[in-house]
């Protein structure tokens, strides 16, 4: 079937979607409809979106969405799960083949569901419960309430490292205001604070004294490489359970740009991800797990999750085997080389980034040392002009989190645009023109505001006019007409 052909059909069921929905609640299909059109119409640089095919998102809506599953392929708590069973089944099948995986578990609803479900997997699995064998409870998934309690002071013993938030790090990796942070006794590891990059001596070296049960791998805004052979190393000196957080470059490693040292699949016992970013799938979740795991990992719901969205597991069969495609590899390559390209056209126009440059698909921008500004002022100057971005920390960020000192850039969305190095220059071009002409506005009590500012008159006009441009030439879903 030519391409013209699945054009016209989407076009045909889209419209139809939307005048059913419209006929019970107009509010909602129009705002449908101005949701694609706002998308068509951004510079979406926001690293952990991107854009899922119209095949992955017509089977999110769908009768799959009636359905109750708790429990896992073939062994449900409901009846009439078969047709549920066969997705899930296809979605793990997806997942294994793809990332080279010996186990997938793919219900989690989201990134912090799958990191949630890992560290109870790795939790019952790994933590010894001596005085409860003679009882012969053979796993904590039998315990009664007495036997919980006593398990909770062995559990809440327990130590956890991750990458530290302002190097890069996310909520779920320990941040103490988390969940994570309060199920562990919780120490960070940070990066080097000359270069910004991760020391694996100095990490071995916190590691050793701090004997975490779980070292956590994988990022949210790093842009680097990471080496996870030298990571399993370290995490086995002292017998932790590696875990990496891939939900960032996911699509990096499933488009084998990611491979020997740095593919987390090939040394981390346990791995999990969000299925949209890089991925390019639904909003959702996954871990990966080694066999070892499997029987602990496949007890998610009803351990941490409720029932399964069928609907989302059949959108994340659909969008792994797209990713098994050898454009997707073509896609991943295209993703990071324009990554590189942002960030020397905003190095040779004097930006500054973190670690100076990058080689994934994030771009660190530090828009207080050239600027002046703070991440929450360039974020809206930005978008005033088109350009939508998110403010993010840096490391020893001296705004904080709220109003930062950067900008994180990704390229996984344009890329699947169509854009290619010279619109990524261009880019580059447009952020320095928007972020030079912008500067810090005054508080009321005439003290510098961090998130007021001012920018010259008729520059965000005619940079958004520039943008428009750039995604006229490169149309999102062309060929779709609503």
């Amino acid at each position: 079937m030519s391409d013209i052909d699945l054009n016209e059909q989407a076009t045909i069921a889209y419209r139809a979607m939307l005048n059913v929905i419209g006929a019970t609640e107009p509010t909602v299909a129009q705002a449908i409809r101005q949701e694609l059109a706002d998308q068509r119409t951004s510079l979406k640089l926001i690293a952990s979106e991107n854009y899922a095919s119209l095949a992955t998102l017509l089977s999110m809506g769908n009768w799959f969405s009636d359905k109750y599953a708790e429990g896992t392929i073939g062994h449900r708590f409901y009846a009439g799960c078969q047709n549920v069973d066969t997705v899930e089944a296809e979605a793990a099948r997806n997942a294994e083949e793809l990332f080279g995986a010996d186990h997938a578990y793919v219900q989690p609803h989201s990134g912090i569901d799958a990191n949630l479900v890992a560290y109870w997997t790795i939790l019952t699995h790994r933590v010894e419960t001596p005085d409860l064998e003679a009882k012969g409870v053979r796993s904590v998934n039998d315990l009664s309430e007495d036997d919980w309690e006593t398990l909770r002071h062995q559990f809440g013993d327990q130590r956890m490292m991750g990458m530290s938030l302002d190097a890069g790090g996310h909520l779920t990796h320990g941040f103490r205001p988390n969940i994570s942070g309060r199920m562990f006794h919780q120490h960070s590891y940070g990066t080097d604070p000359t270069t910004g990059l991760i020391d694996y001596d100095v990490m071995r070296a916190q590691v050793r004294e701090f004997k975490p049960l779980i070292l956590v791998g994988g990022y949210s805004a790093y842009p680097r490489r990471v080496n996870f052979a030298k990571m399993r190393e370290i995490a086995d000196e002292v017998g932790a359970t590696l875990m990496v957080d891939m939900a960032h470059f996911a699509g990096l490693v499933a488009g084998k740009l990611f491979t020997g040292d740095e593919d987390p699949v090939a040394h981390a016992q346990v791995v999990t991800t969000t299925t949209h970013k890089s991925l390019r799938g639904p909003r959702g979740g996954m871990v990966l797990v080694e066999h070892e795991f499997a029987d602990d990992v496949d007890r998610g719901c009803p351990m941490v999750l409720g029932g399964p969205l069928a609907n989302m597991m059949a959108a994340k069969a659909v969008a792994l085997a797209e990713a098994k495609q050898p454009s997707f590899r073509e896609y991943a390559r295209n993703v990071a080389g324009n990554a590189k390209t942002l960030a020397e056209g905003l190095m040779k126009r004097g930006a500054t980034l973190v670690t100076g440059g990058t080689d994934n698909h994030i771009v660190l921008l530090d828009v207080g040392s050239n600027f002046g500004l703070t991440g929450r002022q360039a974020e809206s100057a930005l978008i005033e002009a088109g350009i939508v971005t998110n403010r993010n920390s840096i490391p020893a960020d001296p705004n904080g989190s709220w109003y930062t000192s950067g900008i994180r850039l990704g390229t996984p969305a344009l890329t699947s645009r169509g854009f290619g190095t010279d619109e990524f220059d261009r880019v580059a071009s447009l952020i320095c023109e928007v972020l030079s002409g912008t500067s810090v506005a005054t508080t009321a009590k005439g003290t510098p505001s961090k998130a007021k500012y001012t920018i010259t008159d008729g520059l965000a006009a005619r940079v958004h006019a520039e943008t428009e441009e750039l995604l006229d030439a490169n149309p999102l879903y062309p060929g779709l007409d609503l």
